[in-house]
């Protein structure tokens, strides 16, 4: 009798700092335990010190594997000891001199687990013999390099292209996404699969009105305010929103509170510059990192949502304002204008009066929220992590050589994507 296919997914997040990451994974654990069908066991690999985040989300088959030493100790291992490695790309940048990046290689954890399946989620993954499915989610270095060093630029390229060569399947979220993958590194069309996500707030608990109540009084919330969460990253654009909601000020004397939630890293001050530069300390509020329970109460007490972003593979953030009944507006850049459809207003995130306007009209016009709400509503209910995860289980009992169902086969078959 066969026995139960393992599948391991990679959950080795720093919780509060890995921004859509930490969002994938919990989305997973949930549809995944939301399963009731099928024998599948479904691991995730977790370092011993840090898995309390990820508990509450599992259940049904999940459970957690811990590592017994962080992938990044085991970086001078030999890459002769897996077999068959063939590593066909620079280990050694000449404008970094005698810089190297290397992949790291198991270090056995999910090989004593007889893990059949590997479902690297993260972009820094490792070397196993183990049939993967390689998730790069976006490839935004090669688009901005601005944003990073010339050594995150060459770990990015290793990273990606060594896994995405090695893995059976390379999982991408949307076809915008898919086109640049197969563009850029010239992996296989038949091998790059669009599997779209769904809202990550979809697996949070459903907050209480008094819970609504007391977040906004614990924060201080004015009582409409426009709403924008994303990590404090230069891409994620704050700057030029901030300019936008001062020109409304200067421009149409129109006073708009806004608030933004999300870790705030090392570009934060540069951020926080502009806010005084502006004069907009009293019309502006970052909250830093938010819980799984405040991010909703932010979505149900805000007027709208904005989502300035200079690049997104694809936008939690707007799935998360159109699951919460939210209008928004939205760059239209990469796959955004797809994702949005007419769901949402569009804006040129690099052009600060086009942005205030569309920020105007969500702000000011009631009957166009109403509209906005009505849409995204019908065209986020197509998506669900309990249909991302039947997905992947289709391709893990493939990858798996596992019996498959016809629904399994239907979703093999399928070629063309909502977004």
């Amino acid at each position: 009798m066969t026995r139960p296919l393992r599948v391991c997914l990679d959950a080795r997040v720093n919780p509060g700092k890995s921004g859509g990451l930490e969002q994938f994974v919990i989305g997973m654990a949930a549809g995944l335990s939301s399963l009731c069908d099928g024998d599948e066991e479904y691991h995730f690999l977790v370092d011993r010190e840090s898995s309390s985040w990820l508990t509450p989300f599992l259940g049904g088959r999940c459970r957690l594997l811990e590592t017994r030493r962080p992938e990044s100790q085991n970086l001078k291992r030999s890459i002769a000891s897996i077999r068959s490695v063939r590593l066909v790309w620079d280990w050694v940048s000449p404008a970094l001199g005698d810089v190297t990046v290397t992949v790291p290689v198991s270090d056995g954890t999910i090989e004593r687990a007889q893990i059949d399946v590997m479902h690297m989620t993260l972009q820094l993954g490792f070397i196993t013999d183990i049939p993967s499915i390689y998730h790069p989610h976006d490839l935004q270095y090669l688009h901005l390099p601005r944003y990073f060093s010339r050594r995150q630029r060459l770990a990015s390229r290793v990273y990606q292209r060594t896994l995405s060569n090695r893995a059976k399947l390379v999982a991408v979220s949307s076809t915008w996404c898919k086109q640049d993958v197969v563009h850029q590194y010239g992996i296989s069309d038949e091998k790059v699969k669009v599997v779209p996500l769904a809202p990550a707030s979809s697996a949070y608990a459903v907050p209480t009105a008094l819970e609504i109540r007391d977040t906004q009084t614990r924060f201080s919330l004015p009582p409409a305010f426009a709403f924008y969460p994303a990590q404090t990253w230069p891409h994620k654009n704050h700057t030029a929103l901030l300019k936008s909601l001062a020109w409304l000020r200067d421009r149409r004397g129109l006073r708009i509170p806004f608030v933004s939630s999300g870790f705030k890293n090392s570009f934060f001050p540069s951020i926080e510059k502009v806010i005084h530069d502006l004069k907009l300390e009293s019309q502006v509020r970052f909250l830093g990192f938010v819980s799984p329970l405040e991010l909703k109460c932010l979505y149900a007490s805000c007027r709208c949502v904005l989502v300035p972003t200079k690049f997104e593979a694809a936008s939690f953030p707007l799935w998360e304002a159109f699951l919460a009944g939210a209008p928004a507006a939205c760059s239209n850049v990469t796959s955004l204008p797809q994702q949005a459809g007419d769901a949402a207003l569009i804006f040129d995130p690099d052009n600060v009066e086009e942005m205030a306007d569309a920020i105007e009209r969500l702000w000011t016009d009631e009957s166009l929220r109403t509209n906005l709400v009505a849409l995204a509503r019908a065209k986020v209910a197509q998506f669900s992590w309990k249909a991302t995860a039947t997905t992947f289980r289709a391709y893990y009992r493939q990858l798996g050589n596992r019996n498959m169902t016809p629904e399994d086969h239907s979703i093999l078959a399928a070629r063309t994507s909502l977004i």
